[in-house]
C-alpha cells in the first residue's frame, strides 16, 4: 500500500490513491487508528482516502485517529486538490470534491515553476441551526454566545456547522485557555449527540484572529480549516470582525486567509505540503 503523508498547517494525514485503483478492502477506521499512531505507525491526524466520485470531480473520504469518519476537513481539502494537480489527475485550476459533507469547489494557483503555492476552497454556507448540527435544543434557532455550563463552568457558545460541527468560544488570550481540559468536555457533552469540535478566539482586530482547536476524534490540533471558518462566521455572527472582508486566521501550524462574501458562502485560502512518501506494509495491523 503506497502512501502519501501530507500536512496543511501541521494538520498532517496519510493519503492512499484510490483512482490509481482500489487499495485491498480493509477496515478503514481501524487502518485509520493503526496509521495514526506515533509509535506503532506512521503517525498523523488520520488518513485521507482519494475515490472517484458521481457527485464531483473527486472524492475524498477522511478517518480520523480515533477511526471515526470525518464530514469534511479543510486542511485535507488542500492537500488533495494539491495532490491532484501535481499528478495531474486534475487537469484544470478549478474543480470539485465530493465529501461526506457536500461537494466543495477548489481553486489552484501554480508558480511559474508548476508548483502548487495556494489553494482556494469554497466551503459553502455555513449551517447556523441547532437541528443542522446537531444540537440539542429548539432545531430552528440558531446558537449565538449562548451560555452553557460544563461541569460548573459557564461558557458562551456560538454554534455552527461548515459540513462539521464547531462550537466556538471568545476568550482574552487563546494560548492560556485550557483547551485540553475543557475541549474533551465539551466535544462528549450531551448537548452534541454527534459530538464537535472545539474552537477559541482571540480577536486581535476587525480583520484578524488568533485560533486553537479541539477537533472531535483528533483532539488539539496544529490546524483545522473548517474550524478557522467556523471562527470568522462566529466572529462576524458577533459583530467582532468586519462583513465580507478577507479575515488572517492565525494557527499554530500558520496562517489562513479567510473570507465569508456578500453571498454567503466561505472561502479558505492557503498552503499545503509534502512530508514524506512510502509504502505500509499490512503486517502492521496484523
Amino acid at each position: 500500500m503506497l502512501f502519501t503523508k501530507m500536512h496543511g498547517l501541521g494538520n498532517a494525514y496519510v493519503i492512499f490513491n484510490q483512482l490509481a485503483g482500489d487499495i485491498e478492502n480493509q477496515d478503514f477506521p481501524q487502518l485509520s487508528r493503526a496509521i495514526s499512531d506515533v509509535n506503532f505507525g506512521i503517525g498523523a491526524d488520520g488518513i485521507i482516502l482519494i475515490c472517484p466520485s458521481k457527485k464531483a470531480d473527486f472524492q475524498m473520504r477522511i478517518f480520523n485517529e480515533d477511526g471515526s469518519e470525518a464530514q469534511n476537513c479543510g486542511n485535507g481539502l488542500r492537500c488533495v486538490a494539491k495532490f491532484l494537480i501535481d499528478h495531474k489527475y486534475a487537469t484544470a485550476p478549478n474543480f470539485t470534491i465530493e465529501t461526506l459533507g457536500g461537494v466543495v469547489s477548489v481553486e489552484v494557483e501554480v508558480k511559474e515553476e508548476q508548483d502548487v503555492e495556494y489553494v482556494t476552497v469554497d466551503m459553502g454556507e455555513p449551517k447556523l441551526l441547532k437541528g443542522m448540527l446537531p444540537m440539542e435544543g429548539d432545531p430552528s434557532a440558531a446558537t449565538i454566545n449562548e451560555p452553557h455550563s460544563f461541569r460548573g463552568n459557564v461558557y458562551d457558545l456560538t454554534c455552527l456547522s461548515m459540513g462539521n460541527p464547531h462550537a466556538i468560544i471568545f476568550v482574552e488570550d487563546a494560548k492560556k485557555f485550557p483547551l485540553e481540559k475543557v475541549g474533551p468536555i465539551i466535544e462528549h457533552s450531551r448537548l452534541f449527540p454527534e459530538r464537535v469540535n472545539v474552537g477559541i478566539v482571540q480577536v486581535k482586530s476587525r480583520q484578524e484572529i488568533d485560533y486553537r482547536v479541539w477537533e472531535r476524534g483528533s483532539g488539539i490540533t496544529m490546524a483545522c480549516g473548517t474550524g478557522a471558518c467556523a471562527a470568522v462566521v462566529a466572529a462576524t455572527l458577533n459583530d467582532l470582525l468586519d462583513k465580507f472582508q478577507p479575515v488572517t486566521v492565525h494557527l499554530p501550524g500558520g496562517d489562513l486567509t479567510i473570507r465569508w462574501d456578500e453571498h454567503g458562502h466561505v472561502w479558505k485560502k492557503g498552503t499545503a505540503a509534502y512530508i514524506c512518501h512510502g509504502e505500509w506494509g499490512m503486517d502492521h495491523i496484523r
